[in-house]
């Protein structure tokens, strides 16, 4: 669905990506995993439009595409949930789903039509929120993330790109989420989950692709991989036999 070969980014003189290639395929999780200063964050911000990628192509089905604003992104389907959310505190559940892409009946908001949408996006993603006309500043980080999540839906994208989503939940609320995410496979959307829990990538994951220094370090079948396996590839470290060399 989604193909970027050779992206490269630097700025000044740091080399941020060198040359990276993702493949992000319908109906698959891809978890995105490295150190600190890998280039993760700088390939999440190539593919949602925050910034240009200096060199490398981007493709959509097997053609060219070109990603140079937030605007190109979504337009070709691409949706982010950024790790601060972005949620309007004050604005209700629905309020927040809607934010920008509001529903009209002329020249007046349409309540009614918002509302029941919004209970039908959550209910087939089979979050529960008892009263979604509340703020969201008194929901819990679960249902926080949820709602997030769901607003990157409302565009109907193709890849939903996951930006640490799981980042100080407790474990009732990243079992929450982690289902959430699965179910957006089972919707047929390329998923890309970015995260430093390797326990959380085992679990939600189809393939694991390790980025080091800003290039790629290694690409893995979730299944088929142990966590030493990867470990190894952040760090650059190779294991043998349980220890290291």
């Amino acid at each position: 669905m989604l193909s970027a070969t050779g992206i490269s980014k630097r700025y000044g003189a740091v080399q941020a990506l060198d040359g990276v290639s993702l493949d992000l395929p319908p109906g698959e999780v891809v978890a995105l995993v490295g150190d600190n200063g890998a280039g993760k964050s700088s390939l999440v911000k190539v593919l949602s439009g925050v910034v240009t990628a200096d060199d490398g192509v981007i493709e959509q089905d097997g053609h060219p595409v070109r990603i140079a604003g937030p605007h190109d992104a979504q337009r070709l389907g691409v949706s982010t949930v950024h790790q601060d959310l972005a949620l309007c505190e004050n604005l209700d559940v629905v309020g927040n789903l809607f934010l920008g892409a509001e529903r009209r009946r002329w020249t007046l908001l349409n309540h009614i039509r918002m509302e029941r949408s919004a209970r039908d996006l959550l209910s087939s993603l089979d979050v529960r929120i008892r009263d979604i006309r509340v703020p969201v500043a008194m929901l819990s980080g679960g249902q926080r993330q949820s709602v997030a999540i769901a607003r990157a839906l409302i565009g109907e994208p193709r890849v939903v790109i996951l930006d640490e989503p799981t980042a100080a939940l407790g474990v009732e609320q990243t079992a929450q989420v982690l289902g959430l995410i699965r179910r957006l496979r089972d919707r047929g959307l390329a998923v890309l989950v970015i995260s430093h829990n390797l326990a959380d990538v085992r679990a939600v994951s189809d393939r694991i692709v390790v980025l080091r220094l800003g290039r790629n370090a290694g690409e893995f079948r979730t299944a088929d991989v142990a966590p030493e396996a990867v470990v190894a590839a952040i760090t650059g470290v190779a294991t043998i036999f349980g220890g290291t060399a």
